[in-house]
């Protein structure tokens, strides 16, 4: 084994770089013939004067060389761009000297009869040599170096431009689905992909077919990737992934020949798993190509992944492709059709159980306290994904680190979640006295009715410190669960908590601010929202006015399909309604005046209270004024 090791190195056909770069090597032969061509006809051949070839060189001064012309001491005289030699044939000499501007001195030369000429102090063959030959040899060597550096990095065909070999991941994820929390319906989804790569035997003796692709369908950061890693990793089987941008190129044909080479490699590895990301990128509708046409890019790479999809056969060699996204519904239909993409597993966001099963993965690796809650983080944190989760665990740590603690506390955890939903406090922010008694009654105004209203999500805490970019205070609302249904009742709750604050300010300042403006956006919307998508009012009945895209991402488009006419009875239905709800709440804050004025002290001396202290601001109140409790009203209505 060493002698053949010896050998192959000594082989002049392996890795020598001499032998892998001929173009070096006639870069260096063309360079040398140059400079020996130039050492030869550099040399001063215009002098007739030269006997012998071993005269001797002399650079002189201009002035010495013109009085040895005078004293009839030189024989020949040559003029050049910037130098004069003259030969001396008495001394065997050759004088040199710096051209000077001396209009006599062919006047000196003709009456000293001595002969002159001008010559070239370059030559013809070095000037074309190193003026246009050599500059477009060497920009053309070095232009093929990069491009044979390029073809090796990208994988083989010119310039790399059409092979996926750099943007296909290979890997035996190590993940399992232990790692994997909060998605348990999508895990028992994939679990018969995992036993049919490790038994495939089972299930060919029935005449099953296992589905060649799967797509996992959710918001972002919910975990689809992780799960498609899981999936791998519990099979035991290589996981080949790649994002769907990376398929698309300016040239078209490339993307295709790309996918070509995915399955290609995925075969000779079966069982293997295919893991394509962001699908839509490529799998988008060829019915929406618009007037440009179905036959670019995109709409190649599609039909290439449908063919490959149809070609390929899981029972000799089984290659399953699982893809996500969070837009399905702009994927073709060839794609989501039987025998290809024909299963989808929601990948939602986590209810409670899954978020605190999603935050002890994540706290495995981070010095916990024996006395954190994690039931009251899933609580403060409803409606986030996993990502979220991630983030809020990991910016506790950083937070805990920079007091220098043993272990990440409780308030680091909520600190974290605040900073995720409201963003960071701005200590530095000053606000004067004034202002801040207006953000304190106006924050007091939404938790009171975020208290007292049926249907309103409980207040977590109340704050007047400055947080993100441009809120003053803020009031954290959580809800107990996740909500996948709201009922109207609990919408109108939701209209009234965000005018409290604008209630507020207006019955106990007496005039209002532009703190609102946000508050007053999200109630519009929302009654908007129940009239025309949600049929929840007698203005137009159960006909739906807008449609909204897509579910997924928040903020999607809204398709608005009615008349002008419509549009005038909504607009007025909304300002009908949004009065009504602001007088009710102006009445409930004066009902609860008291309450309202020592929740101000409390707040604007200490800037933060919790929402415990709230509800006990609000009962100890309805017992001192004989009022019946709404507090244990709403929550009979809860349990109800």
């Amino acid at each position: 084994m060493m002698n053949n090791s010896s050998n192959n190195k000594g082989n002049p056909q392996n890795n020598g770089f001499f032998n892998k770069n001929p173009i070096f090597i006639f870069a260096v032969f063309a360079i040398a013939i140059i400079v020996i061509f130039k050492g030869l006809f550099d040399g001063n051949t215009s002098f007739s004067g030269m006997l012998n070839g071993r005269e001797t060189h002399k650079n002189i001064p201009y002035s010495e060389l013109k009085k040895l012309i005078e004293g009839g001491q030189i024989n020949q005289v040559s003029i050049g761009q910037t130098t004069i030699k003259a030969v001396s044939s008495a001394q065997n000499t050759v004088y040199s000297a710096k051209k000077v501007n001396d209009p006599e001195l062919v006047s000196l030369l003709d009456s000293k009869n001595i002969a002159y000429g001008a010559y070239s102090e370059t030559n013809w063959f070095t000037d074309i040599l190193f003026s246009w030959v050599l500059p477009v040899f060497i920009f053309f060597s070095i232009w093929m170096f990069l491009a044979s550096r390029m073809q090796k990095n990208m994988g083989g065909s010119i310039l790399g431009i059409g092979s996926s070999k750099k943007l296909v991941n290979s890997e035996k994820p190590k993940v399992k689905f232990n790692d994997v929390a909060g998605v348990e319906e999508a895990k028992e989804e994939v679990k018969e992909i995992v036993d049919f790569l490790k038994y495939p035997e089972r299930y060919i003796k029935l005449g099953a077919k296992i589905p060649k692709g799967l797509l996992l369908v959710g918001p972002p950061g919910t975990g689809k990737t992780l799960l498609a890693k899981a999936v791998a990793g519990e099979a035991d089987v290589p996981f080949f992934s790649v994002s769907g941008s990376s398929f698309i190129e300016m040239f078209v044909g490339v993307g295709a020949s790309r996918v070509r080479d995915l399955f290609e490699n995925a075969k000779k590895e079966a069982p293997a798993i295919v893991f394509i990301d962001e699908i839509d990128a490529i799998g988008k509708s060829r019915a929406a190509s618009g007037m440009m046409g179905g036959n670019d890019e995109r709409e190649q790479t599609l039909n290439q992944l449908l063919a490959e999809m149809d070609g390929f056969g899981t029972e000799s060699s089984p290659v399953i492709v699982l893809a996500a996204t969070n837009r399905p519904e702009v994927l073709d239909a060839a794609l989501l059709r039987p025998g290809r993409f024909d299963r989808q597993v929601l990948v939602d966001k986590p209810d409670f159980k899954g978020r605190c099963d999603i935050l002890k993965v994540h706290m495995k690796d981070v010095k916990i306290s024996p006395e954190v809650k994690v039931e009251d983080i899933a609580r403060l944190t409803a409606g986030l994904a996993g990502a979220d989760l991630a983030n809020i665990i990991n910016e506790a740590a950083l937070l805990a680190g920079r007091d220098s603690k043993k272990h990440v506390e409780q308030n680091d955890l909520v600190e974290a979640v605040e900073r995720a939903i409201a963003g960071l406090e701005k200590k530095s922010r000053r606000i004067s006295d004034k202002e801040k008694k207006i953000v304190t009654y106006h924050e007091c105004g939404h938790a009171l009715i975020a208290e007292t209203t049926k249907g309103a999500k409980k207040v977590s805490k109340v704050s007047v410190i400055p947080r993100g970019l441009a809120a003053l205070g803020y009031t954290l609302n959580t809800p107990e669960e996740n909500k996948f249904l709201m009922q109207k009742h609990e919408l109108i709750a939701e209209v009234d908590v965000l005018l409290g604050g604008r209630a507020a300010e207006e019955v106990f300042i007496g005039e209002i601010s532009t703190g609102a403006s946000n508050d007053l956006e999200r109630a519009t919307d929302i009654i908007k929202a129940m009239i025309s998508m949600y049929g929840m009012s007698e203005i137009a009945g159960l006909m739906v006015l807008e449609k909204q895209r897509n579910t997924f991402l928040s903020g999607g488009q809204t398709i608005k399909d009615y008349s002008e006419k419509t549009a005038e009875s909504l607009d007025e239905y909304v300002k009908k309604t949004l009065d009504e709800r602001y007088k009710d709440v102006k009445n409930t804050l004066s009902a609860y005046k008291g309450a309202i004025e020592t929740m101000v002290t409390a707040l604007y001396e200490e800037e933060t209270i919790e929402g415990a202290k709230v509800r006990e601001i609000i009962k100890n109140y309805e017992k001192e004024n004989n009022l019946s409790s709404r507090l244990q009203e709403i929550e009979e209505n809860t349990k109800e």
